[in-house]
């Protein structure tokens, strides 16, 4: 039985369909989600998320957020809430490699934990996109 998947953020939803498994990055490392899973909820860490479907996938980058699962009469679903959240295929790689330039200088001027994590998010998304 596939799971039922929502990846939602703010401002829209992302990605929602059935997957017969989802790969994410928390903050204490990676875990794969099933059908029939354990009720579960991580803090989710800035990388990746890989919704397999039959012999196919889907990716995205996560900003962070949370990842819900309930298995009810047998139906598991799977709840992404990510701060931010972007698929692979709309991440402009151009912009991404441009942004990370610019935080690699802001960064040259002096050291900023915020400019860390902007840096940490742009990489990943350069890393997805190519």
């Amino acid at each position: 039985m596939p799971l039922e998947v929502h990846v939602v953020t703010p401002e829209r939803e992302i990605w929602t369909g059935q997957a017969s498994m989802v790969i994410a990055r928390g903050v204490e490392g990676e875990v794969g989600i099933m059908s029939r899973h354990a009720p579960l909820l991580i803090r989710l860490a800035v990388g990746p998320l890989r919704i397999r479907m039959d012999g196919t996938q889907e990716a995205a980058i996560v900003d962070g957020g949370f990842l819900h699962v309930t298995t009810t009469d047998g139906v598991t679903r799977v709840d992404v809430l990510a701060s931010h959240a972007e698929m692979a295929g709309d991440i402009d790689l151009r912009a991404a490699e441009s942004r990370v330039q610019e935080l690699q200088r802001q960064l040259g001027q002096g050291d900023d934990t915020a400019l860390r994590a902007e840096l940490a998010k742009a990489l990943a998304r350069v890393e997805l996109a190519r």
